[in-house]
């Protein structure tokens, strides 16, 4: 502690970090050197290989290849031109025999095509003849059909005109038909409407019936609740009476309860509150005296915990006992009042939830009387409409009987109408019986019609299957004479010649393309290690650059090395030599204050080694440890060993360090008043030395007079907090004062 300080662990720290740095460049540098060998190790390797010569053989041999390599493709683009001619000769032969093959094939298709035509035009001339044949039967079954439709001859016209005349006559009856149906809708609906009329003037009636007794049943009910609602109102009227006795013997009038209430609620808030304030004065008076007690028993003052025999507080203790008990009797009195007014609030809210209930009661009088009143009209009226209704009802089922006669006469006059739509519907019947003999006629006209026009479509195709059979048999004659050309110009021996010739010079390619393939090979083999032999150089060259660079950079580190050595031996000595100076100046400094603060001449010295540990020597030369000396003894040795650390903080390395301020806490403590006197010396001793601040806590009369400054503290019996004040020049005098009366 005494090294840090005096800045001294600061030494120790930066010869810590010389040493890291030292290790760091060890390691680095062995790094260094570990790749400036194996740099050596590549550059000799590379070395031995002989590169520049082994480039020279590997380019002269390129040159020879590229040489074969030009020649054997000369030999190859004169193959590709004698397969290139050969090949066209022979192309030329199969485009003819080619075409040769597929005149061939054409002539066969159009002479099978002809014969295929020929078949067509006697199945054509065949399909023909049947229609004819079933023309002369339709025409035989028309000259019946026409007697059936009842038409003179089987033509169109009379078709026509027969049509005209039926269509005539179903629009004639069809008018009259929708005009029956039209009454029969008319009179069915005027017949169905008086029914409905009629069924609900019954409903009507019974509805009203119905009400009539829904009325009397609810005059009934009414009559009932009247009864209820009255003996309601009765025991209404029972119950606020009794509220009202109730009333007359309470202390407040009916409207003023609440009021009351509240009243009696703010005095036992007030009366709680003195209760909770009684209690935290009985606990502190209580708190105090306890504490009071017990520093007496150990017998010491009960304000200041000072051993002071016949204190003045003493006497104060048994005002605070009775202080106790006065206290304890107010609450006891507190207590009780409360106990009485919440016993009346009690009543109070009893009273209060009664007035309420009678406010209650009122309302509910009123709305009982309006109810008796309402319920009496409702009972009168509803007799009244329940008659009335009645009346009603029978006129209605009266007025019903009449509807229900005339919707029995219109439904008689609607199946009149519906006979007579019945007669016309069969004349309809026999009109359509005879346009559908009519539309047989006009069928067998148009099939007859129709087959002639397919005869004469038939005739038109066979004649064109004619037309296209003579195109034919010219076509087959062109293609016959281009066959005989072909024939005449095919020559098959130069044919089978330049198939020989195509079928060396492609020999002749597939070997020659191998043997360029190989040679092709060997000049990207010879290419890659040209290139490989030409990138080795250059990585010689390159390790030669990096070997350069490192080994400069490995002499930078040594010389690194031996300055960081240097570095921590530097601080390691320096931190030694300071210390033992601190040593001496610190033994020397402790001699002085612990001989100016003990008076007796019992010890020589007082001798302190490296490591800072103390020995105190007797007169005769024994030495002893500090805690074998006595109480008073080692009071004096720490606080003389605290001052001789501060003259050395205050010296500093040559005067330069600043000094904290020095702290004494009751430094009197198992001191008589001959060392306190001592102790008051060695305080301006102190202040000599240049420690600008000295804070002394202490009861001693001779160091409070000895203050600059007087801060004092004092202790609140009442709350058990303390307060400290600054004291003046002025008010020094009335400390003196104070400190003599003990207080």
């Amino acid at each position: 502690m005494i090294d840090d300080l005096l800045q001294l662990g600061k030494l120790e720290e930066y010869r810590e970090r010389a040493s890291d740095a030292r290790l760091g460049v060890e390691d680095v540098l062995s790094d260094k050197r570990g790749g400036l060998n194996k740099l050596d190790e590549q550059i000799e390797a590379k070395e031995e290989k002989a590169l520049h010569d082994r480039l020279n053989e590997l380019e002269s041999e390129l040159s020879d290849l590229d040489d074969e390599i030009e020649r054997f493709e000369a030999n190859r683009e004169e193959a590709r031109e004698t397969k290139a001619d050969a090949e066209s000769i022979i192309e030329q032969a199969e485009e003819r025999e080619t075409e040769l093959e597929e005149l061939t094939e054409e002539i066969e298709e159009l002479e099978a095509s002809i014969r295929e035509t020929e078949t067509e035009r006697e199945a054509l001339f065949d399909r023909i003849t049947e229609i004819r044949e079933r023309i002369e039967e339709r025409e035989t079954e028309l000259a019946d059909l026409a007697d059936a439709a009842g038409i003179d001859a089987a033509t169109e016209t009379a078709v026509a005109e027969a049509r005209e005349s039926i269509d005539e006559r179903e629009a004639e009856l069809r008018e009259q038909r929708q005009a029956q149906r039209d009454r029969v809708t008319s009179l069915e609906s005027e017949a169905e409407s008086r029914r409905d009329e009629a069924e609900r003037l019954r409903e009507d009636a019974s509805e009203k019936r119905e009400r009539a007794a829904e009325l009397d049943a609810e005059a009934d009910d009414d009559e009932t609740a009247l009864e209820d609602v009255r003996a309601d109102l009765e025991e209404v009227v029972a119950e606020r009476e009794a509220i009202e006795t109730r009333f007359a013997d309470a202390p407040v009038e009916i409207g003023e309860a609440d009021a009351h209430r509240e009243r009696l609620r703010d005095e036992l808030d007030e009366v709680q509150a003195a209760i909770e304030e009684t209690v935290g004065k009985l606990a502190s008076a209580r708190d105090s005296v306890e504490e009071a007690e017990e520093l007496l028993e150990a017998g010491n003052c009960p304000e200041c915990g000072q051993p002071v025999e016949d204190s003045p507080h003493v006497d104060s203790l048994e005002a605070d006992r009775e202080r106790v008990e006065t206290l304890a009797a107010e609450l006891g009195q507190l207590n009780g009042r409360k106990a009485d007014l919440k016993a009346d609030i009690e009543n109070a809210e009893s009273l209060a939830d009664a007035e309420s209930r009678a406010a209650t009661l009122a309302e509910r009088r009123e709305l009982l009387e309006a109810r008796v009143e309402e319920l009496e009209a409702e009972i009168v009226e509803d007799r009244a409409d329940a008659e009335t209704l009645r009346e009603e009802a029978d006129e209605l089922d009266a007025e019903a009987e009449a509807v229900e006669t005339a919707a029995a006469e219109t439904e008689s006059e609607a199946a009149a109408a519906r006979e007579r739509v019945a007669e016309l519907d069969e004349q309809l019947d026999e009109l359509d019986e005879r346009r559908e003999r009519l539309d047989a006629v006009a069928d067998a006209l148009d099939a007859i019609e129709d087959a002639e026009d397919q005869i004469d479509r038939l005739r038109e195709q066979r004649e064109s299957k004619a037309e296209l059979a003579d195109e034919r048999r010219d076509r087959l004659g062109d293609l016959r004479e281009r066959r005989d050309d072909l024939r005449e110009q095919f020559d098959r021996d130069r044919v089978e010649n330049a198939r020989s010739r195509r079928d060396d010079a492609v020999d002749y390619l597939e070997k020659v393309e191998a043997k360029l393939d190989a040679l092709a090979d060997r000049r990207d083999e010879l290419t890659g290690e040209i290139g490989s032999v030409e990138n080795e150089i250059k990585e010689l060259e390159a390790l030669r650059a990096d070997r350069e660079e490192l080994a400069e950079t490995v002499a930078d580190l040594e010389s690194l090395h031996e300055e960081t050595e240097q570095l921590e031996q530097t601080y390691g000595d320096l931190r030694a030599e300071l210390r033992q100076r601190n040593v001496e100046t610190l033994e020397r400094m402790l001699n002085e204050t612990f001989d100016l603060a003990y008076g007796n001449d019992a010890y020589s010295h007082i001798e302190l080694d490296g490591e800072y540990d103390l020995t105190v020597y007797q007169k005769d030369g024994t030495p002893l440890s500090p805690e074998q000396l006595s109480g008073g003894e080692r009071a004096l040795f720490n606080l003389s060993l605290r001052c001789a650390i501060y003259r050395l903080l205050s010296e500093g390395i040559e005067g330069a360090a600043p000094t904290p301020p020095l702290i004494l806490d009751e430094p009197t403590v198992f001191l008589d008043s001959g060392h306190v006197s001592r102790l008051v010396n060695l305080v301006e001793e102190m202040r000599g030395f240049g420690v600008r601040q000295i804070l002394i806590v202490s009861h001693d009369e001779e160091l409070v007079d000895a203050a600059d400054e007087l801060v004092t503290v004092e202790k609140d019996t009442t709350t058990n907090r303390s307060t400290a004040r600054r004291e003046d020049a002025a008010t020094l005098a009335r400390a003196e004062a104070l400190l003599e009366s003990g207080d």
